[in-house]
C-alpha cells in the first residue's frame, strides 16, 4: 500500500487536469448513510417520496420524509478530511473539478470551488411555478409543504427526483471535464447509477489514469481502475496529500 500511495502521490503531483468523481461513500464518514444497501436510507424510508409524480400528488407526505432525511438529518452533517483534501488539491492547482453524485453540499462547505453536481443540491429549494430559489434557512420547514413567498406555489428541493432528468449544464460540464482529464480520483462510488457512472469510463477512454479509493471493490475495479486503494477515503487522501509535491 505504501508503494502504491507514493506512486499515486507522484501521479497527482505531475497531473495537469485531474478531476475527482465522488459518490455517497465520501460522505459516510460525515454521518450520512448511503441510499442503497442494508443500512441505506431506502431501508428506512419509502423511495416514492422522491418520485416526481408522487410529490405533485402528495406534497405533504413527500415533504415529511424529505424534511426528515435532508434537513433534520443531513443538516447536522459537516465535511470530513476527504472533502477537505480535495479542496486543498484544488487550491494547489492540481484538481480542476469535483464531479459529484452527492447532494449534500459538503464539497462546497469544505472549500471546493468548481463542483459539478450531477444530481443537484439539497441546500437549495426552488419554486415550481416561478423558479425563485431559496436556501433552507429562509423557509419555514415546520409548516409543510413550504411555499414560495411570491406566488404561494410549492417549493421543491433542487435535486433530481426519480422521473426527472439530469441537470443539463452539470451533465455537459462533467462530461467535458472527464474528456479533458489526465487523472481521475474515483471516491466512494460503486458505479451503479447511470448516467453518472460513465464519467470515469469516459475519462479512461481518453487516456486518463483512474485511481479508485473505496472501502469495497466496485464496478470500476476490474475493468477501469489503474490503482485501487482500499479503505477510508479521509485516511487514504490525507496520507497521499502528505506525499504530494
Amino acid at each position: 500500500m505504501k508503494k502504491d500511495l507514493q506512486e499515486v502521490a507522484d501521479i497527482i503531483s505531475n497531473s495537469k487536469g485531474m478531476i475527482a468523481f465522488t459518490g455517497a461513500g465520501i460522505s459516510v464518514e460525515s454521518g450520512i448513510p448511503p441510499f442503497r444497501g442494508p443500512d441505506g436510507l431506502w431501508s428506512k424510508y419509502d423511495p416514492k417520496c422522491l418520485d416526481l409524480d408522487y410529490f405533485h400528488l402528495n406534497p405533504v407526505e413527500s415533504w415529511k420524509a424529505i424534511k426528515s432525511i435532508f434537513y433534520d438529518f443531513f443538516g447536522e452533517a459537516s465535511y470530513n478530511g476527504a472533502h477537505k483534501v480535495l479542496a486543498q488539491l484544488e487550491e494547489k492547482g492540481l484538481l480542476k473539478a469535483v464531479v459529484t453524485q452527492n447532494i449534500d453540499n459538503l464539497h462546497q462547505e469544505a472549500g471546493s470551488k468548481t463542483v459539478y453536481e450531477f444530481h443537484g443540491n439539497s441546500q437549495k429549494l426552488v419554486c415550481l411555478q416561478c423558479g425563485k430559489s431559496y436556501v433552507p434557512s429562509e423557509v419555514n420547514l415546520n409548516k409543510l409543504p413550504p411555499k414560495c413567498e411570491h406566488d404561494k406555489k410549492i417549493l421543491k428541493p433542487d435535486f433530481v427526483f426519480f422521473g426527472e432528468g439530469i441537470p443539463e449544464a452539470a451533465y455537459r460540464k462533467s462530461l467535458q471535464a472527464a474528456r479533458d482529464a489526465d487523472v481521475v480520483l474515483v471516491i466512494g462510488t460503486t458505479g451503479e447509477v447511470m448516467p453518472a457512472a460513465m464519467i470515469p469510463t469516459e475519462a479512461k477512454r481518453n487516456g486518463a489514469v483512474v485511481i479508485e479509493i473505496n472501502t469495497e471493490e466496485s464496478n470500476y475495479t476490474d475493468g477501469v481502475t489503474d490503482y485501487f486503494l482500499q479503505g477510508k477515503a479521509s485516511e487514504i487522501l490525507e496520507k497521499i496529500y502528505g506525499m504530494v509535491k
